[in-house]
Order: structure tokens, then C-alpha cells, then sequence
């Protein structure tokens, strides 16, 4: 009798962790590595919300809280969503998770049944596809291609839905793209979503506060409050907060839909930790002045990665809207040669060249859904960058 399960081979490991290990290996065995795999900002946790987190636990704050988090976070929740976006909730349609990757298994572990189709926009973040998986659904992946910025158009999103179709899974700025959707964009495909209406919503904003050059966010149920009962508006504290490790995110949607997310939590996790969501409460509720000088640095880094990709032959590269990812594409280098005779096919040879010629550490379009292309993390250090792009230049340069 096999120990492992056969769901596992339906699914494979994250391919941004496993880069991340890798650095991690090869920095231990000496090696110079300029890892741009994980996106993590390099920004400490503010000082409010750390002190927050210590005050919780001066305060005993340390036993176990409700399934879907404690009320004062949930309230803070739907007060985030009324003052950023527009959006009345309730706490009991809120449920509070380790991290947003939760709150995305919650749901399709609640909802798929074998057959059910998930919609996802290519390029995608790695772990949609596995999720849906994981939960016996098939997911359906849209192109959304490089001379529309990686964003997918109404016509696709119409061509894709059939009758199985359960969920379309929006995110917006992108991982891996930084790609943001406009406020007519996104209008565009929830006039879509109106004519279906077997098809629920789900939409992953965790990059809403990471924009830059005037670009004003939305997301789905805020322009259309037609779709409010069939969509979950899933954020977390992660990227915009520097709280990544503090494993928190959340998602607001009906009431059955997150009562049953609250079942499958139930057997799981149970709840995060009592002292993130303390953390969480200051994280939203508190000063939000930090967002703005954060978001100056990450585009300055920005500008720089795609002014010395644009300069490495045989890469182009996109300026995004948001988040802090570039996905340059490779296809110049396709077909060509490295100096030790190995040929350059795929964009996972091409990165894995980087990798073993330079020292410098980027992931694969291969992994993401749309190939020849690879993502950078700009949440690093000007200097780092700046080192890696002249790395990744040279190697490009000798290629034959």
C-alpha cells in the first residue's frame, strides 16, 4: 500500500519556494547568489504594529479566538472595506486565515466538486492552479498576453465560461505581472460576469495598496454590486503592512459562503495566530502614512529594473502598475548558446544560465503559466538590484 496520497501527484511544490531553498543552499555553501525570487518587501514590520503585537501579550492576549478571527479584527476588516472600496460588510461575512493562500483553499475546498472549472488568468501566481486541484476542480487558464500587459479582455473571459465554469479568480496588481486592471477594465469583465450567473467571483487585491504613477484601484464588487452576492474580496496585511510572516490574510463575502469556509478552517488551522490578529487590528486601523514613502522606493526600484532589463540583449521588459514583480521576456535568448556550449530553448534554461553563469536567482514564466518569460522581485535592495541587472546584462552578452 503507496504511503502518499495520489491527490499529491496532481500537484507539484511551489516553485518560488523551492527557488528560495535553493538560494538558501547555495548561499550556505558559499556561493554569491542575488536571489529576486521571493516576494517579500525587505521593509521591517512597522513600529506601531510590532508594539501592538507586544502589548497583546503583556495583556494575556494568548488563548484561542473564534474560528473566523476575533470581532474587534473582523469589525476592522469591514471598516477597511468601507473606507478603502466601498464595501458594506458584516463581521460574520468576514473570515480571518493564515495568510491569503487560506482563505483561497478555504474556498475551493468548500465549494468545487469533481468537474467544477475554475477560470484563471495566465500568467497566474503558482499556487492558484494547485489549489484548484487539490479540491478536484480543473482549472481553466485564459492568456492574457503581452501586447495587453498580461490583462485579459472581456471577449476571453466569455470564450472561456461554460456551464462547469464555478469561479473566475481575478488579481489585480498581478503576481507574477505587477499588471493592474483600470476601473473600466474590470468593468468590462464584470459586464461579463452579469450574464452568468452560475459563476462566482473570487478576487485577489493582497497588492491593492502597492500601485504607482497615479493608477487608482479597484476591484469587481465595488464596481459592479450586482456580483456582491457571488464574489469573496480576498486581501491580508502581507505585502502592503511588511507582515509576511505574521501569516494573515482575509476574505469578505455572503454569509453561506463563508460559513462554510469556516467549516473547512475548523479542521485545519483552526484560527491564526491570536497575536497577528492583534498585530492586524493596528495594522488597519493605525497610521497608513508609511504606504506612500514604501511605495516611492519600490518604484524607483522599478524604473531602475526595467531601464537596465530594456538594456540586456535579447530581454524586453514591461513597466507595471503595481506590486513589485517585473516579467521581462526572454525570447531574444531562445536558440542561442552560453560559453560552456549549452543551449538556450526555454525560459527555465535561461534562468537556470542566470543562475549558474551569474549567481542571480529569478523563476521561470514556466511556472506561472505563459512562457518565454521570467519574474523579478524588486522588494530588495537598489544596490542588489542594480547588480543583478549588470549580471544578468553580461550574461546575456555572451550569449552566441
Amino acid at each position: 500500500m503507496a504511503l502518499v496520497a495520489q491527490r499529491l501527484s496532481r500537484i507539484k511544490p511551489s516553485p518560488t519556494n523551492v527557488l528560495t531553498g535553493k538560494v538558501a543552499e547555495l548561499k550556505a555553501a558559499g556561493r554569491d547568489i542575488i536571489g529576486l525570487g521571493a516576494g517579500e518587501p525587505d521593509f521591517d514590520t512597522p513600529d506601531n504594529i510590532k508594539a501592538a503585537a507586544k502589548a497583546a501579550i503583556d495583556a494575556g492576549e494568548t488563548k484561542y479566538t473564534p474560528i473566523p478571527g476575533t470581532l474587534k479584527l473582523r469589525q476592522a476588516i469591514c471598516d477597511k472595506f468601507k473606507r478603502d472600496n466601498n464595501l458594506d460588510y458584516k463581521p460574520e461575512q468576514v473570515i480571518v486565515s493564515c495568510g491569503g493562500k487560506q482563505v483561497i483553499y478555504n474556498a475551493f475546498m468548500a465549494t468545487l466538486d469533481p468537474g467544477d472549472e475554475v477560470i484563471i488568468p495566465a500568467p497566474y501566481w503558482v499556487s492558484y492552479p494547485d489549489m484548484v486541484l487539490l479540491a478536484e476542480g480543473t482549472p481553466v487558464f485564459v492568456a492574457g498576453v503581452e501586447s495587453n500587459n498580461f490583462k485579459i479582455t472581456p471577449e476571453d473571459l466569455e470564450a472561456a465560461i461554460t456551464p462547469k465554469t464555478k469561479w473566475v479568480l481575478l488579481n489585480s496588481p498581478s503576481n507574477p505581472t505587477g499588471a493592474a486592471y483600470s476601473r473600466a477594465e474590470l468593468k468590462g469583465l464584470t459586464d461579463v460576469l452579469m450574464r452568468h450567473p452560475h459563476v462566482w467571483v473570487m478576487t485577489d487585491d493582497m497588492y491593492e495598496h502597492v500601485i504607482y504613477d497615479d493608477f487608482e484601484f479597484s476591484t469587481p464588487a465595488e464596481i459592479e454590486p450586482g456580483l456582491m452576492d457571488r464574489t469573496i474580496t480576498l486581501n491580508g496585511v502581507s505585502k502592503a503592512y511588511s507582515m509576511t510572516g505574521w501569516r494573515l490574510g482575509y476574505g469578505a463575502g455572503p454569509v453561506e459562503l463563508i460559513k462554510a469556509m469556516v467549516v473547512i478552517q475548523s479542521q485545519s488551522s483552526t484560527h491564526t495566530s491570536s497575536i497577528s490578529q492583534a498585530a492586524s487590528i493596528e495594522a488597519l486601523n493605525g497610521p497608513q502614512d508609511f504606504i506612500g514613502p514604501h511605495n516611492d522606493m519600490f518604484r524607483e526600484r522599478r524604473d531602475l529594473v526595467v531601464s537596465m532589463l530594456n538594456q540586456a540583449a535579447g530581454v524586453t521588459c514591461l513597466k507595471p502598475e503595481g506590486a513589485f514583480y517585473v516579467y521581462p521576456s526572454c525570447a531574444g535568448t531562445l536558440g542561442k548558446t552560453a560559453p560552456d556550449g549549452t543551449k538556450i530553448d526555454t525560459d527555465a534554461d535561461f534562468c537556470t544560465y542566470l543562475l549558474e553563469s551569474e549567481g542571480v536567482a529569478v523563476v521561470p514564466g514556466v511556472a506561472f503559466g505563459l512562457e518565454p518569460y521570467f519574474r523579478i522581485s524588486y522588494a530588495t535592495s537598489t544596490e542588489a538590484l542594480t547588480d543583478a541587472c549588470e549580471r544578468i546584462q553580461r550574461a546575456c552578452a555572451a550569449l552566441t
